[in-house]
């Protein structure tokens, strides 16, 4: 299948952490000190998803996809192959992220699925399991502790 994939346990409510991962999208996206810039996401199947991921040394890095399956307290897929209107775009990956009660707070789960090996391994190679970990824990940052 072509997937990597990463889960950590938030201990949070899964209604805390759904809320900000859709409501606080920016503030958890991407590792820092890297930004996101979101110029909009619209939260439901077939919603334009369109961002700028900013690097401290000035690099840019554009995401323009759509959402392809939205479950609101649940997850939510998205894909760059398909771009708002389903015009088709140069594929990367089909994206999920998702929560689910556990017995101490949530289960966050997020997934990346590839057309091929070479590019689920170039996605690797880029980092993959450090800099999705770390949006894991940067979102966990936001919710964890609060009442």
């Amino acid at each position: 299948m072509n997937e990597l994939s990463i889960e950590r346990v938030i201990k949070a409510s899964p209604d805390k952490v759904w809320d900000a991962m859709t409501n606080r999208f920016a503030e958890w996206w991407c590792p820092q000190p890297w930004r996101t810039d979101v110029e909009t996401i619209e939260w439901r199947a077939g919603g334009a998803s369109k961002m700028t991921l900013r690097g401290p040394a000035g690099e840019e890095h554009k995401i323009d996809g759509v959402i392809l399956e939205f479950v609101s307290g649940s997850h939510w897929v998205s894909t760059d192959a398909l771009t708002k209107g389903w015009v088709p775009h140069e594929a990367f990956m089909v994206g999920r992220w998702s929560v689910e009660p556990h017995p101490e707070g949530t289960l966050y789960r997020a997934s990346s699925r590839h057309w091929s090996a070479e590019a689920m391994e170039q996605h690797r190679a880029m980092g993959f399991e450090d800099g999705w970990n770390a949006c894991a824990e940067q979102l966990a940052a936001l919710v964890e502790g609060e009442k």
